[in-house]
């Protein structure tokens, strides 16, 4: 039985390409740096012999021969076209159930997965909730299938994000744990709060 794929979104970890709004916060270098150790750290939680994981890298030339992601890890080039045609494409390219997901959400581990996972046999697709409006998780149950107008006309960026994409995928939309994506200084702020609080 083919195992389910995780598909994780990341680009080459340089000033000025990654977390541009963080940047204008804290500075480009330390926006780069947090997003690199953000990644390695995501990386080896989310890790797990349920899932096979696969990464679609930017720029695709420079991401698919970069040494800062696990070399045994198999990366697929993101593609041009916007953030819906790049997503769409990298589910295109499994099979079986699959969940894609940013590489900027701190809180993410291999229960959340598990969980959105699970809920895929009784939906057509899943999608977690971000704070911001967006979102930081969707999955497809047959990720190979043509579907006409998967991310299609998405606000991108904006409150509507999320609503615009779930009108977009196949149904029923099952929501799984809601979670905090970091883009700008003041997540990051709560997010470190939030976890001094729990330790």
């Amino acid at each position: 039985m083919r195992r389910p794929t995780l598909i994780v979104m990341v680009k080459e970890p340089r000033p000025g390409r990654v977390k541009t709004r963080l940047g204008r916060d804290i500075g480009l270098i330390d926006a780069t740096w947090w997003y690199r150790h953000q990644t390695r750290n995501l990386l080896r939680r989310i890790r797990d012999p349920r899932w096979s994981l696969l990464l679609a890298v930017a720029p695709d030339v420079a991401g698919l021969a970069s040494r800062v992601w696990p070399r045994d890890v198999p990366r697929i080039p993101q593609g041009t076209g916007d953030l819906g045609a790049r997503m769409a494409r990298a589910l295109a390219q499994t099979r079986g159930p699959s969940l894609l997901i940013g590489s900027d959400i701190p809180a993410v581990n291999k229960h959340h997965i598990a969980r959105a996972f699970r809920s895929i046999p009784t939906a057509g697709s899943v999608i977690g909730p971000a704070t911001d409006g967006g979102y930081w998780l969707v999955g497809l149950a047959h990720p190979n299938r043509p579907y006409s107008k998967l991310f299609k006309d998405v606000r991108w960026s904006t409150s509507h994000t999320l609503s615009d994409t779930q009108e977009t995928l196949p149904k029923p939309v099952v929501l799984v744990d809601p979670l905090a994506d970091i883009d700008t200084a003041a997540d990051l702020h709560l997010f470190q709060n939030t976890q001094s609080r729990r330790a």
